[in-house]
């Protein structure tokens, strides 16, 4: 099986995290046993910032992007970029302005500064949403990566596709500057929307080899049920918070993320009935066994139409005509939703990120379970 052994002298690989959020991508580059370490983080989102430094005990540079030249993307020495470009110029609900929104100058001032570089990084990871790959920017970067001696590879890929019950479809694009015949020779430029070449330099190859993404759906039987990601559980007894009456007095030992729940701070989490009558039509409503999820946009718990899935905490048959206000929906707990996105046990956010920038910061990061394996892929040389 091939490695994804360090640098020069096996030195750890020198990485820069660009638009870092809270962290997503180190945790995913920490999951993949690459040799690697973060020399610098960039990100302007002050509240992202604070999280990732309560995590890794390192705060990112906040300044613009846009105002890093050159000579001081040379001065870090890194062997691979990592970018995860903000989404909203490309995302369906946006207003897809591609490279005349402002929010995608900074990413393309970064690649027109890669022919400008005395020591130019090796390797680039970006990630971004679907319909980045239609976009003028991604025609930009291909441009000017093949320009920079680059060969790349695109893949589009869900956590479904690795047993997580997540419905969230992402681009992703690898390049390797100068690679080995080896690389040249399974790389084929084109998009792929499979994970089975992630898996072909390890040990096992998944069973499911899924094309497109309108077959996603037959990986279902293969995930986890939705149960295995919740938090809201009585320690003590077993007993899930859902099944607790908020008429009656709820445990003493019930806990959530580490802090004491009262009967106030588990009533934030149900979906007013005013909300369930004018959009319930609307809402993708899940159950604790489902094996399938919505992806959680930035704007879950302040929308419901369309930002991620509610769950039903009473389990009564599907099969009946149940009234939605009998199925007592509640929103997924940010841990949860941190879960879903595989980040670790002891990935915290700081007390002072009140309950909607906590889910508008998860909104805007990856799904580390993904981007994982994608991140040994690219790391790897098979020869």
């Amino acid at each position: 099986m091939a490695k994804a052994s360090g640098g020069v002298g096996n030195e750890p690989w020198r990485v820069l995290e660009f638009y870092s959020g809270i962290g997503g991508m180190r945790y995913a580059l920490m999951k993949s046993g690459v040799n690697a370490e973060v020399v610098e983080a960039f990100e302007i989102n002050d509240r992202a910032n604070d999280v990732y430094e309560h995590n890794f005990g390192h705060r990112p540079f906040q300044g613009n992007i846009q105002s890093l030249t050159p000579t001081d993307l040379d001065g870090y020495g890194a062997d691979a970029w990592l970018l995860s470009p903000p989404c909203q110029p490309y995302t369906r609900q946006g207003l897809q302005k591609d490279t005349g929104d402002a929010r995608a100058f900074s990413f393309l001032q970064i690649l027109e500064l890669m022919p400008l570089l005395k020591h130019p990084p090796s390797m680039l990871f970006v990630e971004n949403v679907v319909g980045f790959e239609t976009s003028d920017t991604h025609a930009t970067m291909l441009e000017m990566l093949e320009k920079t001696n680059f060969i790349t590879q695109e893949f589009i890929l869900s956590p479904l596709q690795f047993g997580i019950p997540y419905s969230r479809p992402r681009y992703f694009c690898l390049a390797k500057r100068r690679p080995s015949s080896s690389v040249k020779e399974r790389w084929n430029n084109m998009l792929i929307q499979s994970p089975r070449p992630l898996f072909e330099i390890e040990d096992t190859v998944p069973d499911e080899d899924v094309s497109s993404r309108k077959d996603w759906d037959m990986l279902l039987p293969s995930c986890q049920p939705i149960e295995q990601f919740l938090e809201l559980k009585n320690p003590s007894n077993g007993t899930d918070v859902e099944s607790a009456s908020l008429d009656t007095d709820l445990p003493r030992d019930l806990k959530h993320n580490g802090e004491v729940l009262n009967k106030a701070s588990l009533d934030q989490y149900f979906v007013p009935l005013s909300l369930i009558e004018r959009w319930g039509s609307a809402m993708d409503i899940v159950y604790s066994d489902s094996k399938r999820c919505c992806c959680f946009t930035k704007s879950y718990y302040r929308y419901v139409k369309g930002t991620g899935s509610l769950l039903a905490t009473v389990q009564l048959d599907k099969k009946d005509k149940t009234s939605l206000k009998e199925l007592r929906l509640r929103y997924f707990t940010p841990r949860e939703v941190a879960n879903l996105h595989s980040f670790p046990e002891d990935f915290q956010f700081p007390q002072h990120i009140n309950l909607r920038q906590r889910y508008a910061l998860l909104g805007n990061s990856l799904s580390i379970a993904v981007v994982a394996p994608l991140l040994r892929y690219l790391f790897t040389d098979p020869s």
